[in-house]
């Protein structure tokens, strides 16, 4: 009986350590969808133009819509963030839409201009839309390099989920270095698919990340410099012995291969 008693009371701390090791984490680099619950019987968020608020390590975007009151969904079109709402520490959250402060569009109304007589004469032939230029590439005065040596076996492809960044392969316990000047975020494990994961924030914009490595050497909170060796290259979440390097700004993953010089 009392056998019975201490199993269930390890499942039970090993149930919490899950769940506090994943909410520490998801403010990191959430890859959890959170939906709100009842949005549908929610009135709608109300702006506060000029308010901002800075993300914290363990925050989600869902605790801050909540702490705010505000909706989850109007949260994350103010900020451009689509799910899964990835967030990090040091972001800042506006609590308006971005441009016009936080005034909602005035309803339109009926015009009041009599109606003229409809003429004969044929309307002139519209012309055709030009289809939108791709969008140019975020400028960045970041010096960057290469995170390690090696051959190219991935590249990055926009909207897919596990091609967010560059693999680079290489040998067991190859130097990964850090690809710019910037400050330890995160060092660990805890993300899935990443492996041991080191992410550099360089300023309030850029971040990099570097995952699957075999053993890192930097802690959170340390500041290192370009160039400076950070890891092991390894195989942790990974088929073979290759490094997972991403470039983000505001979040949102950018093709590294626009900003690394060419070799």
């Amino acid at each position: 009986m009392m056998r019975g008693r201490m199993t269930g009371t390890k499942r039970a701390v090993a149930a919490a350590s899950t769940i506090a090791l994943a909410a520490l984490l998801g403010g990191c680099w959430s890859t959890k969808v959170y939906r709100e619950p009842g949005t549908s019987s929610l009135p709608p968020s109300k702006p506060r133009p000029g308010v901002t608020t800075t993300v914290r390590r363990g925050d989600t975007l869902f605790s801050i819509a909540s702490s705010n009151g505000v909706r989850l969904q109007d949260l994350a079109a103010w900020n451009g963030i689509d799910a899964p709402y990835t967030i990090y520490p040091g972001q800042k959250l506006r609590m308006y839409p971005a441009g016009k402060g936080g005034s909602s569009t005035a309803a339109t109304r009926p015009s009041t201009t009599p109606t003229k007589p409809a003429t004969t004469t044929a309307p002139a032939a519209t012309p055709a839309p030009k289809p939108a230029a791709p969008a140019a590439p975020v400028a960045s005065d970041i010096k960057w390099k290469w995170p390690a040596d090696g051959e190219l076996i991935g590249r990055y492809v926009a909207g897919e989920p596990t091609k967010q960044g560059i693999d680079i392969a290489g040998a067991s316990g190859a130097p990964v270095r850090a690809a710019a000047d910037g400050v330890v975020v995160y060092s660990g494990s805890g993300l899935v698919g990443y492996g041991e994961l080191i992410i550099i924030k360089h300023n309030e914009q850029w971040l990099s990340a570097y995952g699957h490595n075999r053993n890192r050497l930097v802690n959170e909170g340390q500041l290192v410099r370009s160039g400076q060796q950070i890891a092991e290259m390894g195989r942790s979440g990974a088929p073979r012995e290759m490094l997972h390097f991403e470039v983000r700004y505001n979040g949102k993953p950018i093709d590294p291969l626009i900003y690394l010089p060419k070799r």
